[in-house]
């Protein structure tokens, strides 16, 4: 079967649009490499359909196509509004309840019941993704009084944003906390946790999980201003990050969020962790069978920028052109990644100071290494997925070739920058694995005579220690 590989991912949401089993393969097909399921919508009865879905097709064509689960976390809405919409005017008092009603054009209600506890007089509050605009001039135990900025028509159950509010609800709620244990009993290999203040918000994550003797890797999604201010601590506890410029460029400036997106890629690079651009990348394409120029200079700009993987949302999962979506985003990404070499090769620098100290210093060698003898591959073999990241981190312009004997782990990696994985679980001297592995390659046509290979291990093989061997093959 035939599979597009670009060395960046390619995320697609599953939804009514794809979600049988023959156009999830097409999907796979096109170039996609992750799916993700959306716990804003849908059934857990829905979700193990797709999951089941997916597995087999990995099972039946040998792939390694993994899941991301994107959990809803506080979404802060409004109630009904009567007549589904009422125009609201700029200078007119309105006010927010926390008591069940029918919204109208002087109150609504909202779901968020500590809304009167969180604000302060003279912080915005945004509908409807911004396209409202309140300020607080008043409150008390059960209603918020504002005042309406900018006006426009409100529908029923809008989205409500508090950029400058510091928001007490938890950003994994019950019913995260429901979903959560659904993933983890289908093994999903990444999930993801949406509206991230601090570190904790991750940490207290991670403690849920393993409490189930579980291991799924944790994404920050970043999308307020706190997560910002925090986010160096954040990457340091978080297995990857995520982007989510929709609701980051209603809570900060817009204008901001490109450079936003530039600084967290790099500070992720660094870091050796994985980084998703998500939201509105083809927006367009839901209704129309071709992207707009500004589109498809935002996914060449992101690919520049060096982003582990882009995510689409509705584009997939409801619109009406999600093959064409996936196939457009695909031959963007590779006409970038064949073209602009100032993609490869970063020159991060080691940190001495790290217990992994040695093992990043060779790894960092392999490619340097890979560039100065212009090597087809880098192949490592790892337990952990260590090696594949740090690998990935330096973004070389040489496939990178991933064997382990953990089979999970050959899903996760599915993720990361550039990565593929085979499965290798023989424990025999390191010269014969070497030789191993260049044959299974040869094998699949991934090398042929007179390639160059950078081959990283741990040695002895058998003790499964950190990266300590580098050697470069010539094939043969």
């Amino acid at each position: 079967m035939g599979i597009l590989f670009n060395k960046t991912k390619i995320i697609a949401t599953l939804g009514p649009a794809t979600n049988t089993k023959e156009k999830i393969l097409q999907l796979a097909q096109a170039g996609v490499d992750v799916f993700r399921l959306n716990f804003s919508h849908g059934t857990h009865e829905g979700h193990q359909e797709v999951i089941n879905h997916i597995r087999e097709i990995n099972q039946e064509y040998g792939l390694n196509l993994c899941c991301l689960q994107d959990l809803q976390g506080p979404k802060i809405r409004i109630g009904a509004v009567e007549n589904n919409g009422v125009e609201l005017e700029e200078g007119q008092d309105f006010i927010i309840t926390i008591d069940e009603m029918l919204g109208n054009k002087q109150m609504v209600s909202t779901v968020y019941q500590f809304l009167p506890k969180d604000v302060k007089i003279g912080e915005t509050i945004l509908l409807d993704d911004g396209k409202i605009e309140l300020i607080v001039t008043g409150k008390n135990d059960r209603q918020v009084f504002t005042k309406v900025i900018h006006g426009g028509l409100l529908k029923s159950k809008k989205g409500m944003n508090l950029p400058q509010t510091e928001v007490s609800s938890p950003s994994l709620t019950e019913k995260d906390s429901e979903d959560v244990l659904f993933g983890l009993e289908n093994n999903l290999e990444w999930i993801a946790l949406s509206f991230v203040r601090t570190a904790t918000d991750i940490l207290l994550l991670k403690h849920l999980v393993q409490l189930k003797g579980k291991n799924p890797k944790i994404i920050a999604k970043i999308e307020r201003p706190e997560a910002i201010e925090n986010i160096d601590e954040i990457i340091k506890v978080a297995d990857g990050i995520m982007v989510a410029r929709g609701d980051l460029g209603v809570e900060m400036d817009a204008e901001l969020v490109p450079l936003l997106q530039k600084m967290i890629v790099e500070k992720c690079q660094k870091a050796a962790k994985p980084v998703i651009i998500a939201t509105q990348m083809m927006e367009s394409m839901i209704n129309n069978p071709r992207p707009t120029r500004a589109e498809t200079n935002d996914i060449a700009n992101a690919v520049v920028d060096g982003a582990d993987a882009l995510m689409l949302s509705a584009e997939t999962a409801t619109g009406l052109y999600p093959m064409q979506v996936i196939r457009s985003m695909a031959k963007t990404i590779q006409y970038v990644e064949e073209r602009v070499k100032k993609l490869y090769h970063k020159n991060l620098e080691v940190d001495k100071n790290s217990k992994t100290f040695y093992s990043d210093s060779l790894i960092a060698a392999a490619c340097n290494l890979a560039r100065q003898t212009g090597a087809k591959a880098i192949v490592g073999m790892t337990n952990s997925g260590y090696t594949a990241y740090r690998l990935a981190s330096h973004r070389p312009e040489a496939d990178i070739f991933i064997f382990t004997s953990n089979n999970p782990l050959m899903n996760t990696l599915n993720l990361v920058w550039g990565v593929r994985t085979f499965f290798y679980d023989k424990f025999v001297s390191t010269d014969t694995t070497f030789k191993d592995i260049i044959e299974i390659l040869k094998d699949k046509n991934y090398l042929k005579e007179g390639d160059v290979v950078i081959q990283l291990a741990s040695m002895p093989i058998e003790e499964k220690q950190r990266t300590n061997a580098i050697k470069i093959s010539i094939v043969s």
